[in-house]
């Protein structure tokens, strides 16, 4: 378990906007930054990061927290997971009870976190074959470096050596208390009848680690030297429960920062691409590793970037297989530009011949839109066959169609119009026809989802929506919780019935109201919220927004997160020379208005009780009877009192105390 002192360490250190900015590409605005949810699509963005309050907020999807909670929902880590990472990201020593690996293992370890651990594991030992052994140096990294790779581009993608014993890391981990289940689930160790010791699945090949997003080891990706054996040049690991390829890109986690940094992903085939790119000084870049490109391959790019450059071998066979890749990051709304490299060089070869500059200014200058890069290609094919080029155009509109963005679909077909010499209508026309056959092919999977039975779900009755008093007296209870979290520390200067001066925070001033009206609370956080803050009086601690922060409740976390980051921070006004009163800029003034607000309509909500309780001992109780019309007379003078007392003001925007 991770001591207080080392979590209270992270939580100093860490920076949200650090650790929120690998995964979203933020922009500046105002105090805050700005950028696209990473949860959900949008076009306009709506996630806002709070240096200042080392906070973010999904306003999309209603989510928000610190930079663990992120952690927490984007890599669907545990909460001790997130801090380990945040830790290791900062350099910060964990403390915690020291035990033994298979003692943890019978405690608590479930299995998907022994498939992190193993791969972790195997992920040091085949580094430290490489670097360390003899067969590893001689073989694996003598290899590397044949590929011209220096020892800092090695250790940066963290590559190694499975040495040629049929079980050498097999035997390394039964050894070190892992069971041959988990060594077979993770794909690391095969176990066949008539080898009961186990093997390697990557023995004799150099290993190419496949991290996630934040650098956790998913799987590998493993290389066999020897040229005189029949088996596959590359072995992938197998499909496991943390490592699917079709959600993973290699070299992301060493390439994100660069992509945010130049707002654009090159886009390259294998592992040794990526690498050398890195080698040569260009880092943003990442391999889909073989695999088609898949949906969540794009939405892990359009994170950090909405602009992709597709690198292609100039002798590569399957590029017209790759026109399904261009469709779909259409579809997704990416802007694409395609580079072919002269015939017999791939991204590798060519990043290893000539300098950094050099590279970066041919694939700035050569690569193409994907119209052009279609047309070379199919008109390529299509020679003088009339037919044949009405089929490459075709081809081309089709892609077009993906195009979401209306303005940029118009504007590419104007550029095939001037292209090919045809009238902007019959491309408009054709384009229609690819507009029916794509709505054909939804309406169908619509129909087949349809044809699904759906589990029906009993909304529940919102009660406070319907009692208009109901709703009003927790409106008033929300906002005064909410001043609490955010102004919760302002001392407030007031006078009392002697005109005598005192101080007194926020804080108490609100909890001596509640104390003060013997208030229920209608909604169960603001209870919890609130016992809180008075333990924390207890202890001579005044605990407002950031204490609840770092609270380990998800609804208290998004209620606090709402309170510190209202809406109207998605607005940059002041960029339109705008300058709106700002929430708390009269906070003494808000919060005494809002007590009172609160008041009045807490009265009128216990009136509206106490007339409906009247029907009950019309009859039946004649004293409580007269005991109801003297408690609702007596509230009724209160509310007349209060309403007498409280003003609107439109300039500020808040309610006043005329009375003051």
């Amino acid at each position: 378990m991770i001591s207080k002192q080392t979590i209270d360490k992270i939580f100093s250190t860490i920076r949200v906007e650090e650790i929120v900015g690998e995964y979203v590409q933020l922009k500046r605005a105002g105090s805050n930054f700005k950028g696209l949810s990473p949860f959900h699509e949008e076009k306009s963005p709506s996630f806002v990061v709070s240096p200042s309050k080392q906070i973010w907020k999904d306003f999309s999807t209603g989510k928000g927290g610190t930079a663990i909670s992120f952690l927490m929902e984007i890599e669907n880590f545990t909460y001790p997971e997130a801090l380990r990472h945040a830790a290791k990201k900062y350099g910060i020593e964990i403390e915690e009870d020291q035990r033994e690996f298979s003692e943890e293992a019978k405690i608590a370890q479930s299995e998907r976190d022994l498939l992190y651990k193993i791969h972790e594991v195997a992920n040091e030992f085949f580094q430290n074959i490489l670097w360390e052994d003899g067969e590893g140096k001689a073989i694996g990294l003598s290899y590397f470096r044949e590929r011209e790779l220096k020892d800092d581009i090695i250790k940066k993608f963290q590559l190694g050596y499975s040495p040629e014993k049929k079980n050498a890391f097999t035997e390394f981990a039964l050894e070190k208390g892992y069971t041959k289940e988990i060594l077979e689930k993770s794909g690391l160790s095969i176990f066949p009848e008539n080898s009961p010791a186990g093997l390697d699945r990557f023995r004799e090949r150099v290993i190419f680690p496949i991290h996630s997003f934040s650098g956790r080891v998913l799987g590998f990706g493993a290389r066999i030297l020897r040229s005189n054996v029949k088996t596959a040049k590359y072995l992938n690991s197998p499909e496991t429960e943390i490592y699917h390829k079709s959600n993973v890109l290699y070299g992301l986690n060493q390439s994100k920062q660069a992509i945010s940094r130049k707002n654009v992903c090159l886009l390259v085939e294998g592992y040794m691409d990526v690498i050398s790119l890195h080698l040569s000084g260009i880092e943003n870049v990442v391999a889909s590793s073989g695999t088609s490109l898949t949906t969540e391959q794009i939405k892990l790019i359009k994170r950090l970037t909405e602009n992709v450059t597709i690198l292609f071998d100039g002798d590569n066979a399957g590029i017209k297989a790759s026109f399904r890749s261009i469709d779909m990051l259409l579809a997704e709304g990416v802007n694409i530009r395609v580079l072919l490299f002269p015939e017999g060089d791939d991204p590798d070869s060519f990043a290893r011949k000539h300098p950094q500059e050099y590279v970066e200014n041919f694939i700035e200058n050569e690569a193409t839109d994907f119209i052009d890069f279609k047309a070379e290609i199919l008109l390529k094919d299509a020679g003088n066959d009339p037919i044949k080029k009405a089929d490459a155009i075709r081809n081309i509109v089709k892609s077009v169609s993906f195009v979401q963005n209306a303005l940029k679909k118009e504007i590419y077909l104007k550029e095939v119009s001037k292209k090919f010499q045809l009238s902007e209508q019959s491309l408009f026309n054709e384009l229609d026809i690819q507009r029916q056959i794509t709505d054909n092919q939804t309406q169908k999977t619509h129909q087949q989802k349809e044809n699904t039975p759906v589990k029906m779900e009993i909304v529940p009755f919102d009660k406070e929506k319907e009692d208009p008093f109901l709703f009003d007296v927790l409106f008033m209870e929300n906002k005064l919780i909410d001043h609490m979290l955010m102004f919760g520390d302002v001392v407030l200067k007031r006078t009392d019935g002697e005109n005598t001066e005192y101080q007194i925070t926020v804080i108490e001033e609100i909890l001596h109201h509640f104390e003060e009206e013997h208030y229920g609370f209608l909604a169960k956080n603001n209870e919890i919220i609130i016992n809180q803050i008075k333990e924390g009086i207890q202890n001579d601690e005044l605990r407002s927004g950031s204490f609840f922060v770092t609270f380990m409740d998800e609804e208290i976390t998004t209620k606090v997160v709402d309170a510190l980051l209202p809406k109207d921070e998605l607005e940059n006004w002041a960029s339109r020379n705008i300058y709106p009163p700002n929430y708390g800029d009269k906070v003494g003034d808000q919060v005494k208005g809002d007590i009172l607000l609160h008041k009045y309509r807490y009265i009128d909500y216990l009136i509206k009780q106490a007339i409906a309780e009247l029907e009950n001992y019309r009859t039946s109780d004649e004293s409580k009877y007269f005991e109801l019309i003297k408690k609702i007379t007596l509230l009724k003078q209160a509310s007349m009192r209060l309403n007498d007392m409280i003003e609107y003001s439109p300039i500020k925007g808040i309610y006043l105390d005329k009375m003051r």
